[in-house]
């Protein structure tokens, strides 16, 4: 019995007994009065007769006459004359009658008056002696009301007395469910904080919990906030705070090989003459030049989606756009930028060649950085300010609108081209821990089946994500209710698709309908659960309630921003491939992912690797404390 319906049940009872005793004694207590009353009563008739009596010279027939009279009143029950000897003289008694209360309420509360008693005299001689008896319906009638009238009293107070306990209950549910909700919260990975309430005790807890939850938040936050400091040295310049030449790299491979590529565009841009520039301008204002160079690709890569800025070596910096297909009039703009900056420093000199490369899913990082390399040399050969474009094996197939990638999308869903493909995601231990299922579309029939990465960022653009995502779930519920023996399977959802509540509505609807809930797993990038963090919070806690697994993929790109994920009630991280790549050697890394891994199983969740590569890596991934991984090593 919960403690809200103890309450209740305490001031209940408590009311009852209260309202119960009280009613009893002033039962006893009105009882008692009128049985002494009626005593009274009685004595002082009998010795008003006597008297009256007395007083007119008695004989038998005046007597009779009198008490017949007076017993005609109704009002006694007994009234009795008897001679000196006993003998009785005149006798009148009520034979049993209809009383004015309830029987069982006569015989629980017996009225026992005595009954009164005078001398008669006629002169100086002992004439009887007179007997009277009140009769006692009248004060059992008198009784009963009074009980009445009590007992609707009471139950006024009592129902006064339930709703000032219904509000002082009220008062002291809603902090109580508060902390309750607090303690839920934590056990559920989710650190909030509450309102101290005004009841001392509560508010003692409630303080208590908030202190702990700060704790918490500290230990996290600095936590958080060395391991960044570890993360920018193993994956930045120190110079100018880009990511390096390897961290680069992988990321370029992931936007080139992984399920989801879409591909995207490369630029590399190079200072000239840097030994010279350095000669000429001191090393302190070389350094000054760099970091404007940086800045520049800092805010390209901020104002793009998922754009990534690096410096490859001291004069090369590079910027990687995935899925952007039109890559001129970025690099226009971004070549203008670059030589106004340098031209502060070296003004009337040859600063800035550019290169720039458009590739498609499935083309090997290196030769796409080789290509690029070869354009940029192009450019510097001329040894002027200048840009070289190159595209790398674009299908000629595509589709080349929007309303034919409408068409076709909405054909394959139409006619259910839809399918999972499955990748095994296993514990180090060998076991397997779930699924990893990503969408693929078929546009004609009999066709080839188009990954996730050719058609999701047209999908983007045209929102019709909302309706892929609500397919891939309804195919993985499929599987799951086929296959009970499954352990789980994961559904990456569009960060696109978590912003409209229309679809989150709809997949409400649809796993609270469905069997298996359980055993799903669902997660979204770490930049759309950042960059739509809201309503990726309200997708967290609806799915808290149905019983979903949910959790990031691609984490740690952004790890700057963990704090804003304390309170969401996450279950698991996949952190990004591009930390993994080459894991055995890179002592940062391994610093970094090691206390990523502490930070998240201290809260309960799994810390799960992409695209481990080698077994070398899978092992470094033991070492630093992962939960499981998946990837190319990772086999069925």
């Amino acid at each position: 019995m919960s403690m809200y319906r103890q309450l209740w049940l305490a001031i209940i009872i408590s009311m009852l007994l209260a309202l119960g005793g009280s009613l009893l004694a002033s039962m006893v207590s009105a009882r008692g009065y009128l049985q002494s009353q009626l005593s009274i009563k009685n004595a002082d008739n009998a010795s008003a007769i006597a008297l009256s009596l007395s007083q007119s010279k008695p004989d038998p027939v005046s007597v009779e006459l009198v008490v017949s009279a007076l017993f005609d009143s109704g009002h006694y029950e007994l009234i009795r004359v008897v001679d000196p000897l006993g003998k009785i003289i005149v006798e009148r008694s009520a034979p049993p009658g209809k009383l004015e209360a309830p029987a069982w309420f006569v015989s629980k509360l017996r009225i026992q008056a005595e009954p009164g008693q005078a001398q008669i005299s006629n002169g100086w001689q002992q004439f009887g002696t007179v007997t009277l008896v009140s009769h006692s319906r009248f004060a059992y009638g008198a009784l009963w009301n009074s009980v009445l009238q009590m007992m609707g009293a009471l139950a006024v107070a009592g129902l006064v007395g339930a709703y000032l306990g219904s509000l002082i209950l009220r008062r002291l549910k809603a902090p109580l469910r508060a902390v309750i909700d607090q303690a839920t919260a934590i056990t559920e990975r989710r650190f909030v904080m509450i309102e101290e309430p005004r009841v001392p005790e509560l508010r003692q807890l409630a303080s208590a919990m908030n202190a702990t939850v700060t704790r918490l938040r500290t230990m996290f936050a600095e936590e958080a906030a060395r391991l960044e400091a570890v993360r920018r040295e193993a994956n930045c310049d120190s110079l100018t705070g880009l990511v390096n030449r390897s961290n680069f790299m992988a990321h370029l491979r992931g936007a080139a090989l992984a399920e989801d590529a879409a591909g995207g565009a490369v630029f590399i841009a190079r200072l000239a003459h840097l030994a010279e520039a350095n000669h000429a301008l001191g090393r302190n204002a070389t350094d000054e030049l760099l970091c404007r160079f940086a800045r520049v690709f800092a805010e390209f890569s901020g104002s793009l989606p998922d754009a990534l800025s690096a410096r490859l070596n001291g004069a090369d910096f590079a910027l990687l756009v995935p899925a952007m297909t039109s890559p001129q009039a970025t690099a226009e703009l971004l070549l203008q930028r670059l030589t106004q900056e340098a031209a502060a420093f070296l003004p009337e000199k040859t600063t800035t060649w550019l290169s720039c490369g458009h590739f498609t899913r499935g083309i090997e990082p290196g030769a796409i950085l080789a290509q690029v390399d070869a354009a940029l040399a192009a450019a510097e050969a001329e040894d002027r300010n200048g840009l070289r474009l190159i595209d790398m094996h674009e299908s000629d197939d595509a589709p080349k609108s929007a309303d034919e990638w409408s068409q076709l999308i909405h054909r394959a869903l139409d006619n259910r081209w839809v399918r999972l493909v499955s990748f095994p995601v296993r514990r180090l231990d060998g076991r397997l821990l779930h699924r990893e299922c990503p969408l693929r579309l078929m546009f004609d029939e009999g066709g080839e089946w188009q990954p996730a990465g050719r058609f999701l960022p047209v999908a983007e653009r045209l929102r019709l994500t909302p309706q892929l995502d609500l397919a891939a779930v309804a195919l993985g519920l499929d599987e799951l209710e086929a296959k009970p023996d499954l352990n789980g399977l994961a559904i990456n959802l569009s960060a696109s698709s978590v912003q409209w509540p229309r679809f989150r509505n709809e997949l409400n609807a649809l796993l609270k309908r469905r069997r298996g809930t359980s055993r799903l797993w669902l997660e979204v990038s770490e930049a759309g659960a950042l960059a739509h963090f809201e309503a990726f919070r309200a997708l967290c806690l609806d799915l808290k309630n149905i019983g979903c697994q949910m959790g990031i993929e691609h984490f740690g790109r952004q790890f700057s921003e963990i704090g804003r994920l304390h309170d969401l009630g996450l279950d698991y991280l996949k952190v990004d491939s591009s930390f993994i790549r080459g894991l055995e050697d890179n002592v940062g890394n391994q610093t970094f992912l090691k206390g990523l891994a502490n930070i998240a199983k201290g809260i309960g969740m799994v810390v799960i690797a992409e695209g481990v590569a080698s077994e070398a890596e899978l092992a470094a991934l033991n070492a630093v404390g992962f939960d499981a991984a998946t990837g190319p090593v990772i086999r069925e």
